[in-house]
């Protein structure tokens, strides 16, 4: 699409210096269409992609493993996934942690993957607060925050519930309760 814009750019161009100064509204109205297309191509070239929604498919990104490896989030195609975004200095996360290693510990024979998903912090710090509230179930970074931000991740905690399909079955912002997180884990496993 760019291709052919900037094809018709150039062919505008071109006929607006061979005109010369026999007709300067012609000219002022090809270059208003040159500045109108060459703004939505230049728009359209750095749109963000939309976060995730309910029914959407979440998109493959790569996030590190505290072993410095990285797994991509279309690895866990097939399961059952709980993504919980979450940050070492917030409360809500605090609080809610032991519920998610409880939903792990209880699910993860059942196809269910709960994973937590760092905001921009240290691997050395996310370490150290996973001993902290005894917790350890999968841990991710997002040290650049590229996935929270492609996700549309604002108040933390936020935590998507996603089917064996990858698609998006519910997000629950703010802190988990227990009955909360198991209504959610029964309703994307159908058990």
């Amino acid at each position: 699409m760019l291709r052919d814009q900037k094809g018709l750019f150039e062919q505008l161009l071109e006929r607006a210096l061979v005109m010369g100064k026999r007709n300067k509204t012609t000219q002022i109205i090809i270059l208003v269409v040159i500045l109108v297309l060459g703004g939505f191509a230049v728009s359209s070239a750095f749109k963000k992609p939309e976060a995730p929604k309910e029914g959407s498919t979440i998109p493959d990104l790569p996030l590190q493993q505290l072993n410095g490896s990285v797994v991509k989030l279309g690895d866990y195609k097939g399961k059952a996934l709980v993504l919980n975004f979450w940050g070492s200095w917030c409360e809500p996360c605090e609080r809610e942690m032991p519920t998610l290693q409880k939903g792990s510990d209880e699910w993860k024979a059942k196809n269910v993957e709960i994973v937590g998903i760092n905001y921009g912090e240290d691997p050395l710090v996310v370490q150290n607060y996973m001993k902290k509230v005894n917790v350890h179930f999968t841990m991710l970074l997002d040290q650049k925050k590229k996935v929270t931000e492609a996700f549309g991740i604002r108040p933390l905690p936020t935590t998507f519930f996603v089917k064996p399909d990858g698609k998006v079955h519910a997000i629950h912002i703010g802190e988990l309760t227990q009955s909360q997180l198991d209504k959610y884990l029964q309703e994307i496993t159908g058990q």
